[in-house]
């Protein structure tokens, strides 16, 4: 099979039941197939699909895996070329498959792209979690072209350039099979959050591009599965991205990148306690903590990699600090930050 769209859903029946007919509609060739890998659902999602989507492929995982191992037991036996992991939430429009099997086609080294993710409770505006590709800064916070922090930009098409990005989202992600094989696809010890990141960063060392062709466009409700903003999204957030450091950074930056984030991390967690939100401090202490519990694992995952690694600095890394610009430069544009932008071939333009 050329693709294979995959969707992981957990208690989704009622996205299932909205998004499934676009999917299928503007999905279905005789190159592509659609599966749904129920991640142990208790709803009635696996009978919605037998009842109501005969065409879509059901694949009933024996328990709830997470977002990162459900999808590496989806997976297991797929051997596709391409294979797209796609969120239940997520509204596709006509044409959004050709651009990206297009991109993909045109480079053997392009390991990941994803479309242009846009809101779908306003579409005017950029998602949240992807908009238009995703970078991180030298610190190690994500961020996107048209969303920065929880600044979301309307889309202007300024960013519609095919381009060379750091990661791409989780939210609808396409991934050349082979790769996905060779590095194992997602690190099951993150569950959920920042996954999509950890694989692109590795991919990135070993000499693979990861792009986006906005050409491609997508509507995505976001929230799904944990809302915005709760606890167990914060924890996870602040633990993972404490494990993506560890294991990608170069030994040169690792220590000092670590101890920056630290101070900010101990910031965040005061902040949230002197607002009142102290599920939210404790989810911070929880993450730090689980983060120390861990090391001896991340050590050597982070020996492992480091044995493999072929490149160690990427030009899609802000080498500014996004928390700065963003809260006290009040750069809240991708546009004003002073960061250059590459096209998928490496040639650098200017954004408009």
């Amino acid at each position: 099979m050329k693709l294979s769209i995959v969707i992981l859903n957990w208690n989704g029946s009622h996205h299932l039941k909205r998004f499934l007919p676009a999917l299928i509609r503007f999905s279905s060739y005789d190159w592509t197939e659609i599966i749904v890998a129920d991640n142990h659902s208790d709803d009635d999602s696996c009978s919605c699909i037998e009842n109501n989507f005969p065409e879509i492929k059901l694949l009933k995982l024996r328990r709830n895996y997470g977002f990162a191992e459900g999808y590496n037991q989806a997976l297991k036996n797929n051997f596709s070329e391409y294979i797209l992991l796609l969120n239940s939430d997520v509204e596709v429009t006509q044409n959004w498959l050709e651009p990206l099997i297009k991109i993909m086609d045109s480079d053997p080294l392009i390991g990941s792209c994803q479309p242009k993710i846009l809101s779908l409770n306003q579409p005017d505006k950029f998602e949240y979690a992807g908009a238009s590709g995703g970078f991180i800064d030298k610190l190690g916070y994500p961020f996107c072209r048209g969303r920065i922090i929880n600044v979301q930009e309307n889309d202007r098409e300024q960013y519609n350039m095919p381009t060379s990005v750091f990661w791409t989202s989780g939210a609808a992600m396409m991934v050349r099979g082979k790769v996905w094989h060779e590095y194992g696809g997602f690190d099951s010890d993150f569950w959920a959050h920042m996954e999509e990141i950890d694989l692109c960063w590795r991919m990135k060392n070993q000499g693979y591009k990861v792009v986006i062709n906005p050409e491609s466009k997508v509507f995505h409700l976001g929230g799904g599965t944990l809302a915005y903003g709760s606890p167990q999204k914060i924890y996870l957030n602040f633990r993972n991205n404490l494990f993506l450091l560890y294991k990608n950074l170069p030994k040169g930056e690792l220590y000092k990148t670590l101890f920056f984030r630290m101070i900010l991390d101990g910031v965040a967690a005061f902040q949230f306690l002197t607002t009142g939100q102290f599920k939210s401090f404790v989810s911070v202490l929880r993450a730090h903590w689980d983060f120390y519990k861990s090391l001896n694992k991340l050590k050597s995952k982070r020996e492992e990699l480091l044995v493999k690694t072929l490149r160690t600095t990427h030009p899609e890394i802000y080498q500014g600090s996004i928390i700065f610009d963003f809260f006290i430069a009040k750069k809240k544009k991708f546009s004003s930050l002073s960061f250059p932008t590459y096209d998928i071939h490496g040639q650098l333009f200017k954004v408009k």
